[in-house]
């Protein structure tokens, strides 16, 4: 039987992974809550996008078995050419999740920069 304590190593482990997908990605690979919550995009749409080939995702252990991923740079960058997304982003994302979304690419930005200086 599994203890709180084995769940919460077992989490601590996926969590770590996560992290180091983002740090040998450029562009980190996110959960669908977390695209979701960072982004406004509802999980049925997420999930036609990358069925549809429109974004890229994959598959990894994750604590209660297969998580979904997606590049964040990818949705926010698909949201953005559709406008009823961006109707609807205007009138449900405040304006803090709107400095959050813009400090990320940013942050993306200044990555991909610092790579291109590396060359």
């Amino acid at each position: 039987m599994e203890t709180p304590s084995d769940w919460e190593d077992r989490l601590a482990r996926w969590q770590n992974e996560l992290e180091l997908f983002e740090q040998l990605d450029e562009a980190p690979w996110v959960t669908l809550a977390k695209a979701e919550a960072e982004t406004g995009v509802s999980r049925s749409a997420l999930r036609s996008w990358y069925r549809n080939g429109e974004i890229q995702s994959r598959l990894a252990d994750g604590p209660n078995g297969p998580q979904r991923l997606v590049r964040l740079d990818a949705v926010i960058e698909r949201a953005a050419a559709s406008p009823r997304i961006q109707r609807r982003a205007e009138r449900e994302v405040s304006l803090e999740a709107q400095v959050t979304l813009l400090r990320h690419r940013v942050d993306q930005l200044e990555l991909r920069l610092a790579a291109l200086e590396r060359k």
